[in-house]
């Protein structure tokens, strides 16, 4: 992800200046790739005078020394999803950025694909009517990344399929419902196949697969269901591994007319019904820039408000921190077996007490 980063804002006219790495063989594969200085500790990049902005696509556990110095020393700053490992160090993230005079955004790119934005601006012209409901899922048939990995150790990555890929798709479903306050969270992780030792993996995603391996503490699916103020609902299906069909569709259900996209799509599908000449039921695709993934438009929002120094209306902290405290509350649910009341109204200057350190899971 540095790479892709570090390529898109270099074709969208900033200048890359400097890496850090902690392994010698990516410093030394970063600096050849762009020509500029390295450095094997984040202190030394967020100090270099010649540094404005800085972009953490690191493990998970690592966004925020890195995001909090960097603030510090006055740098604006694009974390990657999800905000951190843990709420509590979500809220850090937050409390930094709020004190800080750069501005900080989060790395949700799905928001800026083709099919979304066809979708936003429909939306606002009244097409979906109200929002009712959106299923969401991001769901790999066979897709766990090899037990040993950074991100099948919870200390690391904070969790496992929801907090990797759940994550997603669980931003884009508040995103389209424009953020409502979320009163109710209930799920259920589960880990099933990271301990299999007949798991199949027909396309070799895990490589080197070690069904023994220590670090294997995650979920590996997870299902939710998440009631918003307004009445308006979510229901989550996020898995590395289950045995259904591979899905990373959104449904989503207006009074007027329904949508489906796929994250990061650029196509945008929209079900309306009809009456002219007769009952009948009206499916119009739209094809957008099939260009239009969202890294490089998400990007281009993060230069643009870095070169403004406007707080930011997109990619908002306070927005990932939202999604930070709804995936606590999935994990705590989990865990006591009850739904969760969650109050999203965010208060960055204060700690919240709802921290879930080690994701809870059911194994079968």
């Amino acid at each position: 992800m540095g790479h892709l980063h570090a390529a898109s804002v270099r074709d969208l006219g900033a200048e890359v200046v400097a890496g850090a790495d902690v392994s010698p063989q990516q410093r030394d594969r970063f600096a050849g790739e762009f020509g500029v200085t390295t450095y094997d500790d984040h202190e030394d990049l967020v100090v270099d005078e010649a540094v404005d902005a800085v972009i953490v696509t690191t493990p998970n556990r690592f966004h925020e020394p890195i995001a909090v110095a960097a603030l510090e020393a006055g740098c604006h700053v694009l974390v990657e999803k999800p905000l951190a490992h843990t709420l509590e160090s979500a809220q850090r993230i937050a409390d930094a950025a709020a004190a800080a005079d750069g501005i900080c955004m989060v790395g949700f790119h799905n928001r800026h694909a083709a099919g979304t934005a066809m979708f936003t601006q429909q939306h606002e012209g009244g097409r979906f009517g109200d929002l009712t409901h959106v299923e969401a899922n991001y769901i790999r048939r066979r897709g766990v990344p090899g037990p040993g990995s950074w991100f099948t150790n919870p200390e690391l990555a904070g969790g496992g399929a929801l907090i990797d890929i759940g994550v997603h798709a669980l931003d884009l479903a508040l995103y389209v419902l424009d953020f409502p306050e979320v009163v109710e969270v209930s799920g259920v992780a589960r880990s099933t196949f990271g301990r299999d030792e007949e798991y199949a993996d027909p396309e070799g995603f895990g490589s080197n697969w070690n069904a023994g391996n220590d670090t294997y503490e995650v979920d590996d699916s997870v299902t939710a269901f998440i009631r918003c103020e307004t009445g308006q609902t979510i229901s989550l299906e996020a898995a590395w591994a289950t045995n259904r069909e591979p899905s990373s569709d959104l449904h989503i259900r207006g009074t007027e007319a329904g949508a489906r996209l796929s994250l990061g799509s650029t196509n945008l599908s929209i079900l309306e019904t009809g009456t002219v000449g007769c009952d009948h039921y009206a499916d119009v695709e739209l094809t957008g820039d099939a260009s239009m993934l969202g890294y490089k438009e998400q990007d281009q929002t993060f230069l643009e408000t870095v070169v403004t120094g406007e707080e930011p209306t997109e990619n908002t902290v306070e927005e990932a921190l939202l999604v930070q405290q709804i995936i606590d509350a999935i994990y705590r649910s989990s865990e006591t077996g009850r739904a969760q009341q969650i109050d999203t109204g965010v208060d960055c200057d204060t700690q919240s007490p709802s921290v879930q350190s080690t994701p809870p899971v059911r194994s079968r």
